[in-house]
């Protein structure tokens, strides 16, 4: 009979998305990971079956979970431009901090089918309420710019991306919110 697992998946899963994110996939090894989820080696392939889907498995919580917070912070505040400004602050304060997301494009680009389906469907579930918020607040008169709200909704998620490269490039929290406004400014 096989035994039971001994340790919480969630908890392994994110403390694997820590190291990840700040070495990457080529630059993690196994050794790496077991230990970063207090785990043995058995017990990361019996589960996730290899490095690999623990990858995937890893990017896939990751974006799950910013998503989540960036809806939150698009849905704050009367308007729909304060939500679009809270979660443009939002990238902004946590952007020092390295990103699975970033890093998984920064290292991969396309070339690899399973992390452009789970970056495709997670984009897809984030791009639906910032198009939407971006509408609104083009209805609401707050955004000026005509350019349709699905292509303004790209670039601030360019933009997302360019800031958390910027930071950790070095950029300074004064040169990331200067970036961020100048993003914001391009709703205008």
């Amino acid at each position: 009979m096989a035994r039971p697992k001994e340790f919480d998946q969630g908890e392994a899963l994110d403390a694997a998305i820590g190291v990840f994110c700040e070495h990457g996939y080529a630059g993690t090894s196994t050794t790496m990971l077991t230990s970063a989820m207090k785990i043995g080696r058995q017990s990361l392939y019996d589960t996730f079956v290899d490095k690999w889907q623990l990858y995937c498995a890893a990017l896939r919580r990751y974006g799950e979970t910013e998503i989540q917070v960036h809806i939150a912070a698009l849905q704050g505040g009367p308007r729909a431009i304060d939500g679009i400004h809270r979660m443009m602050a939002r990238v902004v304060q946590s952007a020092h901090t390295p990103c699975l997301g970033v890093g998984s494009v920064s290292e991969f680009g396309d070339s690899q089918q399973q992390l452009n389906a789970i970056r495709a469907e997670l984009g897809h579930v984030l791009s639906v309420p910032l198009i939407a918020r971006i509408a609104e607040a083009q209805r609401d008169g707050d955004v000026l710019n005509e350019a349709d709200a699905k292509l303004l909704a790209a670039f601030l998620l360019a933009s997302v991306s360019a800031l958390r490269l910027s930071a950790r490039g070095g950029a300074d929290l004064a040169e990331l919110q200067g970036l961020s406004q100048l993003a914001l400014r391009a709703l205008r």
